[in-house]
Formats: C-alpha cells, sequence, structure tokens
C-alpha cells in the first residue's frame, strides 16, 4: 500500500474493496479462490507500516524525576520534547531504538512558555533515524492519528484515536504554561508519553503528546479520551532556534505587555484579572490601559482570571487588533489593542 495516501483515501479504497466482495470476477478461478481485502485488513497493514516506520525515531528520556518520551530531529543526534519532562536538569540517559545501552544526552535549551525542549545526544549512534515532521495546518478533525512514546514506563507502546479538535487553547496550570493552537486527540496520553509522537497515516509527526484533560469531578483525575499535542509547526518554528540561538527569539506569542493578578467577586467567584503593572509603551499602554484596571473579556473570550487570560491570548498571534473589555471605577470600557509578542 502507498503510505503517502492521506488517511480518508485509504479508507474509501478499502470501502470500494468491501463493496465489490459480494461480486464474482467473470468466472474466474483466481478471482473465485483469492479472498477480498476487508476495510480491517487495509487498516491494519497501514497500522503496521506506519508504526515500524517511525517508532525508531521514539527515544525514551530519563531523568532525575522519571521517565519521558522524545523525538529524534535530526542525524546530529538533537531530540525534541517536552520542557516539563526535562525540568532542571541538564543531562540525561536517552534509550534509542537502534540501541541496547543508554547514550548520555546534554540539554540544549528549553522554552517552558510553549513547554518544548531540545536535547543533544553526546555520541549519536549509528543509524539514527529522524522522524518526518508534516504539516499540522493540514490536520483535520477525524483525521485518525497514533500516540508513540513510553506510558508508565512501558517502552515503545502505541495508542490509537482520531484528532477531536484543532486550535485549542490549554493551560497546563496556574502559573504555568498556556499553550495555544493545540491539536486534541482521543489517543490516550498516559505519564511517560510526554514529549512523544503524534502521527498520522502517512507516517508524518504532527505533534508532540504534551498534557491529557484533568476532571475535577474525578478528584483531578486524567479524563480519558482527551489529550492535548503540540502541533509540529510549532515544535519545528521553536526547534530550530533553540538549536541555532540557545534560545527563542521569535515565539509567535501574543501578549499585552502587562502584569495580571486574578481577582474575586462578591461570592469569592473569580471575576477577572487586574493589571498591576503595565509594561511602558506596550500594546495596553499604548491603548490607555492602565494599572488597577480590571480586564474581563479579550475579543469574544470572557476572562475570569489569570489563566484564562492566557487562553485567550493564545488563540491570537502577534499584531492582532483586539477588543479589551475592562473594569475601571465600577465603570466598563472596552479599547482596541494591538498585540504585541511575549
Amino acid at each position: 500500500m502507498d503510505r503517502s495516501l492521506a488517511p480518508g483515501a485509504v479508507l474509501v479504497s478499502a470501502a470500494l474493496l468491501v463493496a465489490g466482495s459480494g461480486c464474482t470476477s467473470g468466472g474466474s478461478a483466481a478471482g473465485e479462490d483469492a479472498p477480498m481485502p476487508t476495510v480491517s485488513d487495509d487498516l491494519e497493514q497501514t497500522y503496521e507500516h506506519v508504526v515500524n516506520d517511525v517508532l525508531p525515531s521514539v527515544v525514551q528520556i530519563t531523568t532525575d524525576d522519571g521517565l519521558g518520551s522524545g523525538i529524534v530531529y535530526d542525524d546530529e543526534g538533537h531530540i525534541v520534547t517536552n520542557a516539563h519532562v526535562v525540568g532542571r536538569g541538564e543531562r540525561f540517559d536517552v534509550l534509542v531504538a537502534t540501541g541496547q545501552r543508554a547514550v548520555r544526552a546534554n540539554l540544549v535549551a528549553s522554552y517552558p512558555e510553549q513547554d518544548l525542549a531540545v536535547i543533544k545526544l553526546t555520541d549519536p549512534p549509528d543509524r539514527l533515524r529522524p522522524a518526518t515532521f508534516g504539516d499540522s495546518s493540514k490536520v483535520t478533525i477525524g483525521q485518525i492519528v497514533l500516540a508513540m512514546g513510553n506510558p508508565l514506563g512501558l517502552s515503545s507502546s502505541v495508542t490509537q484515536g482520531i484528532v477531536s479538535a484543532v486550535g485549542r487553547s490549554v493551560s497546563e496550570g496556574e502559573g504555568q504554561a498556556t499553550l495555544g493552537d493545540m491539536v486534541q486527540t482521543s489517543a490516550a496520553i498516559n505519564p511517560g508519553n510526554s514529549g512523544g509522537a503524534l502521527v498520522n497515516l502517512s507516517g508524518h509527526v504532527i505533534g508532540i503528546p504534551t498534557l491529557a484533560a484533568r476532571d475535577p469531578g474525578l478528584g483531578g483525575g486524567q479524563a480519558p479520551g482527551i489529550g492535548f499535542a503540540i502541533p509540529a509547526s510549532t515544535v519545528t518554528f521553536l526547534a530550530e532556534q533553540l538549536i541555532e540561538h540557545g534560545q527563542v527569539v521569535d515565539s509567535g506569542r501574543a501578549a499585552l505587555g502587562v502584569t495580571v493578578r486574578t481577582v474575586l467577586g462578591d461570592g469569592f467567584e473569580p471575576a477577572g484579572a487586574a493589571i498591576v503593572e503595565v509594561t511602558e509603551d506596550g500594546p495596553a499602554d499604548r491603548a490607555g490601559l492602565r494599572a488597577g484596571d480590571v480586564v474581563v473579556r479579550v475579543g469574544s473570550e470572557p476572562v475570569t482570571d489569570v489563566v484564562s487570560l492566557s487562553e485567550a491570548l493564545a488563540a491570537h498571534e502577534p499584531g492582532d487588533d483586539v477588543k479589551v473589555t475592562y473594569e475601571r471605577d465600577g465603570d466598563r470600557r472596552s479599547a482596541r489593542v494591538e498585540l504585541g509578542e511575549a
């Protein structure tokens, strides 16, 4: 099978074969004896090809705090993973598919703001296989995907699901990174999967699995079937900067140019993000906002706290002109703000 076919094309082809399975082949003995392929046979073979192609590019990373996953980025030994996988560490043990023993790696750079990091193998083994990163702008809802990594220490594990949504903005928690333009998937993402590969049926990495949704109704436990991956376009855009400059010089993240804190309303519920400090000549300053104003909406998105403000901004890009609604001295006002860069 041509593995360059899009997932939809694979399924259409298989469906046509099934539709014809009840017909004769004009009396041909070969046609009568040869069983017709089924959808499950066709899809199973595609899964096997993709797993065999991509899994050698997925590595296991051991840190002082635990295990995580990573993806071979190039043949020089660079590995891309999540910033929360490497934590504050600078040296790691990496188990690659082509070796039986762990290889040492050093931190190149980490960018917690987008939960990405790059490490580099000190002595890259022969036959190191870099992954192929796809065009995440072409990811579609309903597309079949596979998540590859090392969940719960079970190395080289694969789960399957679909793309449930695109363009999600999600927060890793109070005081932690807010990530924009995320791919939502039903493929299982468990501890240890972080930093691994979310792959389409063409064998292209379309994202890095990063976090699973938490359900307050389950005591903060993981909500099954709701995971999020950083899109491949963001990964490559930032990884190239981390490798070349040792830091991100162009984040692509929108900012208001303010420092904020969450304020509570009469019922002690979050009621907005109060501006504590305004960056001089920054976007908010130029639009007339000042310390003491309480931001309650950015565009069409309500703002109730610091996290929701970050999520609202993550849905925009630097240079976007947005309406910011805020309260000052009991009055509700609004201003047009040209967003800057974080």
